[in-house]
């Protein structure tokens, strides 16, 4: 579905695009007037409805049978405004009406922590004075901060959404033209390699892995015995299977290159290092055969997954390395990879009191309070069992003191002063995204412009682009991961 608030900001960056055009890049498209930030609403309420109504007749014009009244009710009185106007549009067009809600958070009652939240990324208090109403420039008023209006921006039931559309029972069926106009999108791409070009001479990129391989096997081990042969064919047949070829010829490519630029390179880590091909064709320096090191735990058949090699750079060389890469690959088909750090147990306690303006010192008591173990969380602390199975004794191995600080938060929690306030909040907030980062190692390669593969996008602190998708999900994307790590010993 496409939003009229993002359409507006294309046509205000190229006025002078074609009609034909919109309607081509937006094919199989909708497009809604939506909430007060889309054109329509904003040219109501900015402008009149004289002016309005040409807006709303230039996207009927693109869209025709596609485009829809998007109507939202969130007892905001510019809405009710905007809502009488379209309603008489709505006859006057013949354009069907859909009923929504802006969803901000799953339930009503997590309304105040959603609130909290936006002053945390906001680094306001909850004690500054809020500006709650429509803005056409989106400038806020000095000594006041960014709030949503009530709380009606959770996920409504259907019972609910029926309810407040009574009046225009259709709205609410009109969202299964909608449904049955969509087609559905599969995210999930098989990997796709960057397109490493081979010598001329060689038919595939096995038949060119074979020979490095073999080269190199004369190479480390002078004598290639049957054993050696039969462990190196082995190998090049399940890389074969899997497809990884190109792999390992990308892996073995910037390695190389980096030695010849003086770089110093590990000599390899983690299950690659049972790799005999990896170790002939110098990715690793380690000799699998010698230390019984076994393959199977690099590449498997029966479990189809993306092998990994871990590459260590020295800290100043690293960087060369990715140069090159970039240099070969292209700009726009590498990327560094973003992370989301979540609010942990105690980071969330310190957040939410500092918005709800507890003293430092208190807050940071309530903090001390959560056991020093990684990845315990709030919600454990306050809920599970104290002993027994599953509990904080068995499974997170809390000692006495602990306990004894675990027995205190609750407490604290049952209460009903601001310190218990606090944890209620931090509970329904912990685990919630705080901000992002880059991957300290992580590269991407693609065979072509990432933009057309993936969302991403440019940050300050890198000349790279930067992934929207984390290492997590990223290879799902169809995209490979490359870890180039910097050590300074």
């Amino acid at each position: 579905m496409c939003s009229l608030g993002y359409m507006e900001g294309l046509y205000g960056k190229y006025p002078r695009i074609d009609k034909e055009l919109v309607k081509q890049y937006h094919k199989g498209l909708i497009a809604t007037t939506c909430c007060l930030g889309a054109s329509v609403p904003r040219a109501i309420l900015s402008k009149g409805e004289e002016e309005a109504e040409k807006e709303f007749q230039w996207w009927l014009n693109i869209f025709g049978e596609d485009y829809y009244i998007e109507m939202q009710r969130h007892e905001i009185p510019e809405q009710n405004k905007v809502n009488e106007v379209l309603l008489k549009w709505s006859f006057k067009y013949n354009v069907k009406i859909i009923a929504s809600n802006d969803s901000h958070y799953v339930d009503q009652q997590d309304s105040n922590a959603h609130d909290i939240l936006l002053c945390i990324n906001t680094g306001e208090k909850q004690s500054t004075p809020t500006m709650k109403e429509f803005s056409d420039d989106d400038v806020f008023s000095k000594g006041k901060r960014f709030a949503f209006f009530n709380d009606q921006f959770y996920f409504k039931t259907q019972e609910e959404m029926t309810k407040l559309f009574i009046d225009i029972p259709e709205a609410i069926d009109n969202t299964n033209h909608i449904v049955d106009k969509i087609e559905l999108l599969n995210l999930k791409k098989d990997i796709l390699l960057p397109n490493y070009v081979i010598p001329e001479g060689f038919l595939t990129q096995d038949d060119y892995l074979r020979h490095l391989t073999y080269v190199g096997a004369k190479a480390r081990y002078k004598d290639v015995t049957p054993d050696i042969e039969e462990r190196l064919n082995f190998e090049l047949l399940t890389v074969k299977t899997m497809g990884f070829a190109g792999y390992f010829l990308i892996v073995s490519d910037f390695i190389q290159a980096g030695r010849d630029m003086g770089v110093f390179v590990g000599p390899g880590r983690g299950s690659a290092a049972g790799s005999a091909v990896a170790y002939c064709i110098g990715i690793t320096n380690i000799d699998p055969i010698k230390y019984n090191l076994l393959f199977e735990r690099f590449l498997n058949p029966d479990r189809k997954s993306m092998p990994d090699i871990d590459t260590d750079f020295d800290d100043e060389g690293r960087q060369k390395v990715i140069d090159y890469v970039v240099k070969k690959y292209g700009k726009n088909q590498v990327a560094q990879i973003v992370t989301y750090g979540s609010m942990a147990a105690k980071m969330s306690i310190k957040d939410v009191a500092r918005v709800m303006d507890l003293p430092l010192s208190e807050a940071n008591m309530l903090a001390k309070l959560v056991p020093d173990r990684a990845g315990i969380s709030l919600d454990r602390v306050i809920n599970a069992p104290m002993d027994g199975e599953k509990s904080l004794k068995e499974k997170e191995g809390l000692g006495a003191d602990d306990m004894e600080n675990v027995k205190k938060l609750r407490e604290i929690h049952k209460g009903i002063d601001l310190q218990a306030k606090i944890l209620r909040e931090a509970l329904i907030l912990e685990g919630s995204v705080r901000g992002t980062g880059i991957h300290a190692a992580g590269i991407i390669i693609a065979p072509q412009d990432l933009t057309d593969l993936i969302p991403v996008a440019t940050v300050k602190d890198s000349e790279l682009l930067i992934t929207q998708y984390d290492g997590k999900v990223i290879e799902d994307a169809g995209v490979i991961k490359m870890d180039f790590l910097g050590l300074k010993t």
